[in-house]
C-alpha cells in the first residue's frame, strides 16, 4: 500500500517548503548506511624465511613496477612489453573497468534535475453517428509542445548510496585489471623460464645423444673384434634410443610452452618462435619483502575484496532508506490549441507539484531486502578474511619453496660433477676390458638424470621467484587504485569525447583503430615471426 499526495496550483507553498527543505538535506544528508573500516588483523613481525629477500632499506622497500626486469634477459623484457600493451585478456579487463565506470554516471544522473520536451499533432475525425446528434464539428486537430521537469530531492541518501557503490565497484575493477595484469606478467616470464629450462634440457639430450652414439660405435667395434658380447650392443643401442625419444617429448613440451607465450602476447602461435639456447643462465635475485603488514596495501586481490565489502556496507544504507518516505518534485509547462496558433498567452499551459510515497505494510519485503544486505555484507567480510589468509599462505609458500629449491640446486650442482666424473671412469675400465658395459649403462644413465634434474630444480628455482614475487604484489601498491571522483568519466553537460574516456590508475581503453590488429605479428630480439619447424 502507497500514499500519494499531489499539489497543483494551490500547492506552491508546499513545494516551496519541500525545495527548501530539500537543499539543506543534500548538504547535510542523513547517511543510513552503517559506519565503515575494513577489518584490521593482527600479523607477524616478519616471515617465516628471510633468506631470498634482501634486507630493507628505504631505497628499496618495494619492488619495481617492471620487475622482470631483475631477472637480466632482454628477450623477457620484450615479451612482458608486447604482453602488456596487447594482451587481449587485459584489454578486456580494461574494457571493464571502463564500462564501471560508465556505471557511476549512470547512477550519478539521478542526483541531477531531469530536463525534456514535448510536442506532438494531430488530425482527429468524430463519429457522425451518435446516440444524440451533437450539432458540432466532428473534425478537429491537436497540437502542442512543451517542456517537462523532475527530480527526486535524495533524503536518505539512497541515490547517493547507490553512486559511492557505483564508484566503489569501479575501484574493484581497477584492481581486478591490475591482478588480471600481474597475473599476464607472472605466467608469461613462469613460461619463459620453462621454454629455457627445456633448451637447457634439450642441449644436454643432444650431448648425451652423441655421447651414447660414440658408445654404439665402440661396442659395435669391440663386437666385431669380438671383444665383447652382442648383450652390449643391445644395451648401448637401447640408452640411445630412449634418450632419442626423450628429448622428442622434450620438444613436444617446449613447442606447447612456446605456444602458451605467444598467445600472451597475442600473436598467432605459427608465427612465433623463440630462437633457443643452451644455457640456462637468470640473474640470481633478491626480492625486497618489506614487513608482513604491508602485504594488505601491495595485493590486487586483497583490494578487490575490501572494495566489494565496501559496496555491501552502502547496500544496507540502500536498504534503511527505503523505509522512509520518498518525494519526488514535477513540472511541466507548454502550450496547447486546437490550431497551429500556439504561442499565444491564453494558449499557454502548466503543472507542478510534488509527489510523496512511504510504505505502510508489503509483507515484510523491505525487512527481508534489509536482512538480506547485512547477511550479504557479513558474507563479504568471511570472503576478505579468507582472501588475506590466503595471501600470506601464498608468501610463506613461496619462501619455503624458494629457499629450499635453492639449497636442493646447490647439491644437485655438485652431484652431476661427481656423476659426470663416474661415467668417464666406467668407459675408460670399459674400453681396458676392466668392466662390462652394465656398468657403464647405469653411470650413463646416472650423468644424464643428474644433470636433466639439476636444470629442472633451477628453472623450478627462478619459477618460484616469479610466484614469490607475484604473490607480494608484483610492485603494485593500493595508491595506484583511482579514488572515488576520478572513476566519473564526463561532466553532467559534455557531449563530446565520451566514446574513448580518459585513462584513470593508469588504465585506458583502446582506440576503435586497434580493432582491425586482433593478432599481430610482430617480432622482438631474438623472437622470430615466420616459424621454422625444426627436425
Amino acid at each position: 500500500m502507497t500514499l500519494h499526495r499531489v499539489a497543483g496550483r494551490q500547492g506552491g507553498r508546499m513545494v516551496a517548503a519541500a525545495v527548501g527543505l530539500t537543499g539543506m538535506l543534500s548538504l547535510s544528508g542523513c547517511d543510513l548506511a552503517p559506519a565503515y573500516q575494513a577489518p584490521h588483523f593482527i600479523v607477524p613481525d616478519s616471515w617465516s624465511g628471510q633468506e631470498p629477500f634482501a634486507k630493507a632499506t628505504p631505497a628499496d622497500t618495494q619492488l619495481p613496477a617492471d620487475w622482470w626486469r631483475l631477472f637480466g634477459d632482454p628477450e623477457l623484457d620484450a615479451l612482458e612489453e608486447k604482453a602488456i600493451a596487447q594482451n587481449a585478456d587485459l584489454q578486456a579487463a580494461a574494457e571493464r573497468f571502463t564500462q564501471a565506470r560508465s556505471l557511476v554516471m549512470k547512477a550519478r544522473a539521478d542526483l541531477l534535475p531531469h530536463f525534456g520536451m514535448a510536442f506532438g499533432a494531430s488530425d482527429n475525425k468524430q463519429s457522425a453517428d451518435a446516440l444524440f446528434r451533437y450539432k458540432g464539428a466532428i473534425t478537429q486537430t491537436d497540437e502542442f509542445y512543451g517542456g517537462l521537469a523532475s527530480w527526486e530531492p535524495d533524503f536518505w541518501s539512497e541515490i547517493r548510496n547507490q553512486v559511492r557503490m557505483s564508484k566503489y565497484a569501479a575501484q574493484e575493477k581497477a584492481a581486478d585489471f591490475a591482478g588480471a595484469r600481474l597475473s599476464i606478467e607472472a605466467d608469461l616470464a613462469s613460461d619463459y623460464v620453462a621454454l629455457r629450462g627445456y633448451d637447457a634440457q634439450e642441449a644436454i639430450y643432444r650431448r648425451s645423444i652423441a655421447y651414447f652414439q660414440k658408445a654404439v660405435d665402440m661396442t659395435h667395434t669391440q663386437l666385431v673384434n669380438q671383444a665383447a658380447p652382442k648383450l652390449d650392443l643391445a644395451r648401448a643401442q637401447n640408452q640411445l634410443y630412449i634418450t632419442q625419444a626423450a628429448e622428442l617429448d622434450l620438444r613436444a613440451q617446449r613447442e606447447v610452452t612456446e605456444h602458451a607465450i605467444a598467445i600472451l602476447t597475442n600473436t598467432a602461435p605459427e608465427s612465433f618462435h623463440i630462437e633457443p639456447r643452451d644455457d640456462f643462465s637468470f640473474r640470481d635475485i633478491t626480492v625486497p619483502g618489506g614487513m608482513p603488514s604491508e602485504l594488505l596495501q601491495r595485493r590486487p586481490d586483497i583490494a578487490s575484496a575490501e572494495r566489494v565489502m565496501a559496496q555491501a556496507n552502502r547496500s544496507i544504507g540502500v536498504a534503511r532508506a527505503a523505509f522512509y518516505p520518498h518525494i519526488s518534485l514535477n513540472a511541466d509547462g507548454g502550450f496547447h490549441a486546437n490550431g497551429f496558433d500556439l504561442a499565444k498567452l491564453a494558449n499557454s499551459m502548466w503543472s507542478y507539484g510534488a509527489t510523496a510515497s512511504m510504505p505502510i505494510f508489503e509483507g515484510g519485503l523491505r525487512r527481508a531486502s534489509l536482512q538480506y544486505s547485512w547477511s550479504a555484507y557479513r558474507e563479504t567480510r568471511d570472503d576478505y578474511r579468507s582472501t588475506v589468509l590466503s595471501a600470506f599462505r601464498e608468501v610463506e609458500d613461496e619462501l619455503s619453496r624458494t629457499r629450499l629449491l635453492r639449497a636442493e640446486d646447490a647439491r644437485l650442482k655438485q652431484a652431476v660433477g661427481t656423476a659426470l666424473d663416474m661415467q668417464d671412469m666406467t668407459m675408460t675400465l670399459y674400453k681396458g676390458g676392466l668392466s662390462d658395459y652394465l656398468g657403464a649403462i647405469v653411470a650413463q644413465e646416472a650423468a644424464l638424470d643428474s644433470r636433466i634434474t639439476e636444470v629442472q630444480v633451477a628453472a623450478r628455482s627462478v619459477q618460484a621467484t616469479v610466484a614469490l614475487i607475484r604473490a607480494l604484489g608484483g610492485g603494485w601498491t593500493q595508491t595506484q587504485l583511482p579514488t572515488p571522483d576520478q572513476t566519473m568519466t564526463f561532466s553532467p553537460l559534455q557531449y563530446g569525447g565520451i566514446d574513448t574516456p580518459k585513462p584513470s590508475g593508469g588504465i585506458e581503453s583502446q582506440n576503435p583503430e586497434q580493432f582491425e590488429n586482433l593478432v599481430t605479428g610482430t617480432s622482438s630480439p631474438g623472437i622470430q615471426t615466420n616459424r621454422t619447424t625444426q627436425p
